[in-house]
């Protein structure tokens, strides 16, 4: 007994076919995802594990995100974008744009601890940190 396989003529029209489009292949710049989303989370002051606190995930992912053993999907490209305050250019594009550099978190912690001083002594800081700044700029400028 002979079996044809006989289709009807419009499922032969609507058969999908091999694409033969070739994509332009995206450039990955000096740092993969991973590695840029490291990065911008030490440049912000976070650990791994404040970070996953942020986004609602475990330590264990932020990990693998970071190595690269996780592809990031639209969810959680916005979570990160928005835990650690950056566009999703930042995160995504290998030569992004370089907005305004936000203060790290220990900077902006030492901040607040100069705030919560009594005045006469904030001045001083402030006074004593200037000078530094200046000896700092005179000897990179003689080099």
């Amino acid at each position: 007994m002979k079996v044809t396989m006989d289709f009807p003529r419009y499922t032969v029209l609507a058969m999908p076919r091999a694409s033969r489009l070739q994509p332009v292949p995206v450039p990955q710049g000096r740092e993969s995802v991973g590695q840029r989303l490291a990065r911008l989370r030490k440049e912000r002051g976070f650990t791994q594990k404040e970070l996953a606190a942020k986004t609602g995930l475990i330590q264990a992912l932020i990990s693998d995100y970071e190595r690269d053993k996780l592809r990031l999907n639209a969810e959680m490209i916005l979570r990160f974008t928005a835990a650690l305050e950056i566009t999703t250019d930042e995160l995504l594009q290998p030569g992004g744009p370089k907005p305004a550099r936000k203060p790290s978190r220990k900077v902006l912690r030492r901040l607040e601890q100069i705030e919560a001083l009594p005045s006469p002594q904030q001045s001083v800081l402030l006074k004593t940190i200037d000078t530094f700044l200046e000896n700092a700029a005179f000897r990179a400028a003689r080099r």
